[in-house]
């Protein structure tokens, strides 16, 4: 049995330790000390019977009108029992009680935030558009 709860100071080595497995495997972006640390009261965990946690995922706010998924990381003996899913509805319960308009996921992982309603196109048909500055000259039309 797995238990999503909000992570506290003490799940911060065992959620580095997840995290940078992860990073190592390619799938999530690394993450410093502070940034956990900052993130801390956004982040949930999920934790296994023996007391380990096997996933983490925190809720970034950045205004009202938008927050975003990030380190979603579940331990390669853990998968396929529906951690990922479990701990992404933990960060939208949160968007929702915190009355977030809209929250994102930048991933590599299209199918499995399909698969928990997220899509590309917003009401509206909006998008969200990327560039990496100073990659490309803004034109002049």
């Amino acid at each position: 049995m797995i238990t999503i709860r909000p992570a506290t100071q003490n799940d911060i080595p065992s959620m580095r330790d997840l995290i940078s497995q992860s990073v190592e495997q390619g799938e999530v972006l690394p993450r410093t000390l502070q940034e956990i640390t900052d993130l801390l009261p956004t982040f949930f965990v999920a934790e296994s019977t023996e007391n380990r946690v096997v996933g983490t995922a925190a809720l970034e706010v950045y205004s009202q009108k938008l927050a975003e998924i990030r380190s979603l990381c579940v331990s390669p003996d853990a998968r396929d029992e529906g951690i990922g899913k479990a701990l992404v509805r933990a960060c939208l319960e949160l968007a929702r009680e915190r009355e977030i308009f809209e929250v994102m996921a930048i991933t590599d992982k299209e199918s499995f935030f399909r698969s928990c309603g997220f899509d590309y196109v917003l009401p509206n048909q909006r998008r969200a558009l990327f560039i990496l500055p100073g990659s490309e000259e803004p034109n002049a039309d």
